[in-house]
């Protein structure tokens, strides 16, 4: 019975039933906090990783595995390689992750040395304030 007064509440609003289902979907995969006429939205929180040292078989995929595996979107990738040396910047959304951000950014560094390369962390509020001119 429920399932029928919600049907007839968006024939009503005169959405159509395909954009409801959109933006329901969207929301339930999002994970978000409970918001306006019972959507869910998730607030963003990014942070920007860098990745440094001598190129070597195997870098983006140990970071992009730890970052896959805790729940860590890659929102946008840059990599160049320079003379032999290996840079990457992402910026990722923490929002979902399990872990705290400190754990997160011991064991990146551990995966880093693993392989050779210093993998850094910082919250993108901490990275935009420090980089202010």
């Amino acid at each position: 019975m429920a399932a029928l007064q919600t049907a007839e509440k968006i024939i009503k609003s005169g959405e159509t039933f395909q954009g409801r289902c959109d933006k329901l979907f969207t929301n339930i995969l999002a994970g978000g906090r409970q918001g306006k006429n019972g959507m869910r939205r998730m607030k963003m929180s990014k942070a920007i990783i860098t990745v440094v040292g001598k190129d070597t078989v195997g870098i983006i995929a140990k970071v992009c595995t730890y970052l896959a595996e805790n729940r860590i979107n890659i929102l946008d990738i840059s990599q160049t390689i320079v003379q032999d040396y290996f840079n990457m910047m992402m910026i990722v959304d923490v929002s979902r992750m399990t872990k705290s951000f400190g754990d997160v950014a011991e064991e990146l560094e551990k995966a880093g040395e693993e392989i050779g390369v210093k993998v850094k962390i910082q919250r993108e509020d901490i990275f935009t304030k420090m980089h202010r001119i």
